[in-house]
Order: C-alpha cells, then sequence, then structure tokens
C-alpha cells in the first residue's frame, strides 16, 4: 500500500465527466513479424500476461479516502482481470483512417474506471482501408490515467509491453505479484488523521529545502541571469475557456531528419524549440483566419521530467513545468525559430534557478481536501471563462524508442500521442519521436475547436515552411552564396483547406509503410 504524492493526487481531483485525466496513444502494428504473419486477440492478452510483472502501473488500483480528507493510496487490486483492461473491436468496412480516429477519440473522452487499475487499451482490427497500411494490420487505443504516469513512466510502460526483437521469450523473472486487501474506510480515515499530524512537518521540511531555489531566483533576476518578461503572460484565447466531454484528435507525420535541420536556421537551437516554432506558426495562421489572433505571445506549458535514473520504474508524476512562449505575434518563421529558442533558454534559465525537483516537491504537500474543493468549484463555477490559466496550451515532448520495437511479435509501425485537456485549456499537443519519424499530434475539444482538419494543416504548412528555409538555407551555403533567411510573404491558410486532405502521403519504404495521419472527430 503506497499513496500518491501530490501532483498525482491533484489529477485524481481534475478528474471530471468533461475533463477525464488520462493520457495515451494510437498505436499501429505490422503483424507480418509475428508467427505465421497475423496475431491474434489471444495472441496478445497472453503476451501482456507474461510481462505483467515488467510495470507496477498494471496491476495497482486506487482507493480514495472518505471524504478526500487525505491524499488517495495505491494497492495491488485482488480483483485484478487482465480481459477488463484489453478490449477488442473492428472497424466496419472500408476500415479507413477517419473511422479509426473517430473510434479513438470516442474510446479517449470516456473516463477510467478508478476502481480498478486506472488502464485500458483497446485493440482495433479492420484497418484495410487506411492508405499506406500493410492489409491485416491493427491498431491499439491506448488510455492511462495520469496519476499513475507521466510521460517519461508512460514510456516505460510502453517499454514493458514491447520486444527489441519480434520472437523475444518471455521474461525470466519470475512473477511474485501478491494481491492485497482493500482496506476499510476507517483504515483509510486513521491514516489521514496521521497524514495530517505529520503533514505540517513535511510542509516545513519543503519549504527549507525550497528557500535555497527561491534565493537563487532573485538572484538571478538581479543579476539578469534571466528576464521576467511580459511574454511569459499569456493572452486570452478561444481555447481558454470551459470544455465540453467532446474529443477530436489529430497529427501529422513528418521525417525526423527534417526537424533536426531545421535547427540550423536557429545556431544552438533544440528539437524541441523547433516543435515550438512550428506550433506556434500553427496556432497564428489558425487565428489569423479566424481574426481572432492575439497581439501578444501565446505561451504553452513545456513539461520537464526531473524524473532520476533510480526512480525509472516508479509510477506517478516527475514533472515540473516551464511556460514556454511560442511566437504566435512574429510572421518571419526563422525570427519566431529564434525568438522561441531565446525563450526557452530564458525559461529553462529561471526553472533551473528555482531547482524543478524542487517545484515538483512543493505539489507533494498539498492539503488534499482543499486540492479537491478547489478542483470541484473551479469547474462547477466555470471559473475557466473567467480567471484565464497561466499559459494558453501544452506542447509536451515524448522522445520514443530510436529503434524499431515489437508486441505479440508484430512491429510497431507509428505512433501518435494522445492527451487529457481540462477547463480552461482546450487545446494541447503532444510531440514523439519513433526511429525516423516525428509526429506532431493535438487533441482538442470539438466546441473550441471544430475544423480539426484546418489546423493540421496550418501545423503541416508551418512545418513545411521552416524545412524549405532550412533545406534552401543548406544550399546557399553549400554553393558559398549568402542563405535566405526570410521568406516571401504569405497568406494566411485560407478555410477552403478543410475541404482536402492537409498531410500530404509520406513516401514509405517498399517493406515498411507508415500509417498515413489523417484528421478525424469524434
Amino acid at each position: 500500500m503506497r499513496q500518491l504524492q501530490g501532483m498525482d493526487a491533484s489529477f485524481v481531483a481534475m478528474e471530471t465527466p468533461t475533463s477525464p485525466m488520462h493520457i495515451g496513444s494510437i498505436l499501429i502494428y505490422n503483424p507480418a513479424t509475428a508467427p505465421g504473419g497475423f496475431v491474434r486477440f489471444k495472441d496478445i492478452l497472453a503476451f501482456f500476461e507474461s510481462r505483467m510483472q515488467l510495470s507496477r502501473t498494471i496491476r495497482q488500483r486506487m482507493v480514495r479516502v472518505p471524504f478526500d480528507l487525505d491524499y488517495p493510496y495505491w494497492i495491488e487490486d485482488p480483483n485484478f482481470d487482465l480481459e477488463y483492461h484489453v478490449r477488442h473491436i473492428a472497424l466496419p468496412k472500408p476500415g479507413d483512417w477517419r473511422q479509426l480516429c473517430i473510434q479513438a477519440a470516442r474510446i479517449f473522452a470516456r473516463q477510467l474506471d478508478l476502481t480498478r487499475p486506472p488502464w485500458e487499451f483497446t485493440v482495433v482490427e479492420g484497418l484495410d482501408g487506411v492508405e499506406g497500411v500493410p492489409k491485416g494490420s491493427y491498431a491499439m487505443v491506448t488510455k492511462v490515467h495520469h496519476a499513475a504516469i507521466d510521460g517519461m513512466s508512460g514510456v516505460d510502460l510502453l517499454e514493458a509491453m514491447h520486444t527489441l526483437v519480434p520472437d523475444a521469450p518471455p521474461p525470466e523473472t519470475p512473477d511474485t505479484w501478491k494481491p492485497e486487501k482493500i482496506p476499510s474506510p476507517a483504515e483509510l480515515l486513521a491514516k489521514s488523521y496521521v497524514g495530517a499530524i505529520t503533514n505540517p512537518m513535511k510542509q516545513l521540511e519543503v519549504a527549507a529545502k525550497a528557500m535555497p531555489g527561491m534565493a537563487n531566483a532573485l538572484k538571478g533576476a538581479v543579476q539578469k541571469d534571466f528576464k521576467l518578461e511580459r511574454d511569459l503572460i499569456p493572452p486570452g484565447t478561444r481555447f481558454n475557456r470551459k470544455i465540453s466531454a467532446s474529443r477530436v484528435v489529430e497529427g501529422i507525420s513528418v521525417p525526423l531528419a527534417d526537424i533536426k535541420a531545421i535547427r540550423a536556421l536557429a545556431p544552438g537551437s533544440k528539437v524541441n524549440d523547433v516543435f515550438l516554432a512550428i506550433v506556434g506558426g500553427a496556432l497564428r495562421r489558425y487565428l489569423l483566419a479566424k481574426g481572432d489572433l492575439p497581439k501578444r505571445t501565446m505561451t504553452a506549458m513545456a513539461p520537464i521530467s526531473v524524473r532520476a535514473k533510480d526512480e525509472k520504474g516508479d509510477m506517478g508524476n516527475q514533472v515540473a513545468a516551464m511556460i514556454a512562449p511560442l511566437g504566435t505575434h512574429i510572421e518571419d518563421p526563422v525570427e519566431r525559430l529564434q525568438y522561441c529558442h531565446a525563450q526557452t533558454v530564458n525559461s529553462k534559465a529561471m526553472t533551473d534557478a528555482m531547482g524543478a525537483r524542487n517545484m515538483t516537491e512543493i505539489s507533494k504537500v498539498s492539503p488534499a481536501l482543499f486540492m479537491a474543493l478547489g478542483a470541484r468549484l473551479y469547474t462547477q463555477l466555470g471559473l475557466a471563462n473567467r480567471v484565464k490559466m497561466p499559459y494558453n496550451t501544452v506542447v509536451t515532448n515524448v522522445p520514443g524508442p530510436p529503434v524499431p520495437i515489437y508486441s505479440s511479435g508484430a512491429k510497431l509501425e507509428s505512433q501518435m500521442g494522445l492527451i487529457c485537456l481540462a477547463d480552461g485549456l482546450g487545446l494541447a499537443h503532444t510531440v514523439q519521436s519513433y526511429v525516423d519519424e516525428a509526429t506532431i499530434a493535438f487533441t482538442a475539444c470539438r466546441d473550441l475547436l471544430p475544423d480539426p482538419e484546418f489546423y493540421a494543416g496550418c501545423i503541416r504548412e508551418s512545418f513545411e515552411e521552416l524545412r524549405d528555409l532550412a533545406a534552401s538555407s543548406g544550399e546557399a551555403e553549400a554553393d558559398g552564396k549568402p542563405a535566405r533567411k526570410a521568406p516571401a510573404k504569405k497568406k494566411p491558410a485560407a478555410r477552403k483547406a478543410a475541404a482536402k486532405k492537409p498531410a500530404a502521403k509520406k513516401k514509405a519504404p517498399a517493406k515498411e509503410p507508415r500509417a498515413k495521419k489523417g484528421t478525424q472527430t469524434a
């Protein structure tokens, strides 16, 4: 029996019917590498059952303290049933990408049952109409509660359910798992009483540890190691309002090499800076077309993992937050990338001065009752329509495996990340890498972003503009000519882009075709 930490508990407190707090992905598998060239549902069940001991998340459920007087606890579920968590559906013909993503959005919009281990994997067959996907392929729509994992521990869960070769034998590690008795309300209340006594001491301990960080932050501000800029304050946008229960999901796939090449346009920039600049350019295009672009730059919350090496297999969240301005007020894409790079350097200096780890520790001693009540009042009173969020959107970068991986012998061909939303945050992005592919995906409230195909086109155009500039700059340098930095002015993407597929078909290798990314709504 192990208690959740403050940040993990906050995701439980924030859970509502319109804001389910889980994250996940759409994974597409090619069974050609499996024995016999196909995978049956019972093969997937057997594969998962043989590897459950590799992940703590799989068989642990949550028990909540009455009246939310203290943080919930994790216990080993005495009623665990693998077949409840791994489900199986098939698309009707023609089984195209649109139908797959409609199903994914619907599945992702539904809450998890928090009286069971908080995860579900849905196997989806019938993808024969998805262009670029080999016949017989299947997908898996995953969702895991954010209280159990963050982006990096989610990668650990992904690793537990995959192998590096298609014919890997079951792990030799013995499965010593044992179920636990569900504690009674009286036992939980007794534990909360002890927690109420010890929590003030924990708060003092955390405050003492945080003081050097606060001193460093003040010192850094005085010495101008970083700037406290107005650009860190987000403007109001259409995405920062109360959300509905409906979702849309979308993603584009681009070569990872192109993302890396774009960095040359802003010396010293990182891959994450490129993703931020692409999202900033897409938001600028989208809101210009709507006549709704704010004068000040929009901002994103960029999670930073502070998970230590010895915490790799732990459940829960070990992340801090960095505010990253997106440069939506800048028309020139190169200037926007340079701006994003400079702003992330500044924000990282602020985070480092305070101590990213200290930021996560502070959240662990927040009173559970006040946290739960605050989250409920924020939703019930519709405060998201009147109180600004500290950022406009989320851009989370989750590095994936650099080599091919397999599940039940089937090769993972492509993956697209899904992310939770909350009142005041109606649009969030997940960027992922896998082998030579990078995906830029978003999850949005359908009421606040009713035309996801148009926004996907804006993302595609923002990426292509930077890609083409990087290519022309590289060619100019090779010829000994001055590199062209600024592109010709381009009109904002027209609304008519929604009438056609924005994502050009990606050229796939002859033996390993990749899935085409398209736009879908629920």
